[in-house]
């Protein structure tokens, strides 16, 4: 990035459009499914304090270069084994996508408050010999898993023009963030980072519209609700908004 980003090796009149980098969990081998939750925050946070070492660099060499992260995503252990003679693919758990559905929900908005312009889900497909645990669809059916409405329910309701607003975190377990949307709508992001119900306070929710995206709806799309009151009940890996 040094060398890159810095306009005197490169001819003059050639602009630096943009840089690109990427950026995947992946646990240890063995590692079981319940520490999974533990390591993939662990990883985005190291990540994090990359992308602001990156952007330091950016802005001192080349300020309107933009910055796009286009491939996020997680990789299991067992995908990195899948060029050994013999490997068998194992089950991927269903929790395992509403985990790295949450991931990049949270990446999303982390990335987005760092001025970041765009942070790509990656991939579409993936399937045996293929990086079958970075999938957005089921391989055999073509069906979205919780990563694609994941996707899908934040392109729909964030975009170009929203403002994000300074937003209080509700505990070390839940991550939130609020923007104003450009339409003057007010919405709240909430990723539940842990694989159990958490119950959180919202101030002046009740009667508000929630979408989310749990292991109840799975490979289905967000389900919707209107809120009762100020209590909000957010299911294991549930992304909300």
């Amino acid at each position: 990035f040094e060398y890159f980003l810095n306009p005197r090796n490169h001819k003059a009149g050639i602009p630096l459009d943009a840089i690109s980098y990427h950026f995947y969990a992946s646990p240890a081998k063995d590692e079981p499914p319940e520490a999974q939750q533990f390591t993939f925050w662990d990883q985005a946070a190291g990540f994090l304090n990359t992308v602001r070492y990156v952007d330091a660099i950016r802005k001192r060499l080349s300020p309107k270069t933009a910055t796009m992260i286009n491939e996020v995503g997680a990789i299991s252990a067992d995908d990195r084994e899948q060029n050994q003679p013999g490997h068998v693919t194992q089950p991927i758990p269903n929790s395992y996508w509403n985990l790295c559905g949450a991931l990049y929900a949270y990446l999303f908005a982390e990335l987005s408050t760092l001025g970041i312009e765009t942070v790509n889900a990656s991939q579409l497909v993936g399937y045996p010999t293929q990086f079958p645990s970075v999938s957005l669809v089921d391989w055999e059916t073509g069906q979205p898993n919780a990563r694609f409405w994941v996707l899908k329910l934040l392109r729909g309701r964030f975009g170009p023009g929203d403002k994000l607003v300074r937003t209080s975190q509700p505990g070390p377990d839940v991550y939130a963030q609020a923007f104003l949307s450009s339409d003057n709508q007010r919405r709240l992001l909430l990723v539940n980072r842990r694989n159990r119900d958490i119950e959180i306070t919202v101030p002046q929710a009740g009667g508000a519209t929630i979408q989310y995206v749990d292991q109840t709806t799975g490979f289905q799309p967000p389900a919707a609700a209107t809120l009762a009151g100020d209590r909000v009940r957010l299911g294991g890996y549930s992304v909300a908004v």
